[in-house]
């Protein structure tokens, strides 16, 4: 349990001293006014401002880090087209322009000196 920084044995104390110097008749109005007043400002515009402000600067190394890796891998884009020119299609475009082919597709058929049909074909 955190509340505004507060743990919960240092919560504990300040009630006791509460409790000790403005008694336990007073320690009611004084819960209630502390109550109203921390309402009102978690409700304010102020605190909200507040928060978005305390959050931004939470998150800020990790977003400047963000946009460094983000200017470096186009820095690295910038210099690989520099470097080569060339367009380069995506691995899976590459897949479906080329369908996959068997080596043996690409080997010539051995003549075994048997004539074939084409062959018997083009002597006729």
């Amino acid at each position: 349990m955190d509340i505004f920084g507060i743990g919960a044995s240092e919560l504990i104390f300040i009630i006791l001293i509460a409790i000790i110097v403005l008694g336990p008749k007073d320690m009611q109005k004084a819960g209630r006014t502390i109550g109203r007043f921390l309402n009102q400002l978690m409700r304010s515009d102020g605190w909200k401002v507040f928060q978005k402000t305390s959050n931004e600067l939470r998150n800020l190394p990790r977003n400047l880090m963000r946009e460094a890796n983000m200017e470096m891998m186009e820095a690295e884009k910038d210099l690989r087209r520099v470097i080569d020119p060339r367009p380069n299609p995506s691995p899976s475009s590459q897949s479906r322009q080329q369908p996959q082919s068997n080596e043996t597709e690409n080997i010539p058929p051995v003549d075994s000196g048997k004539p074939t049909e084409n062959n018997s074909d083009e002597n006729a």
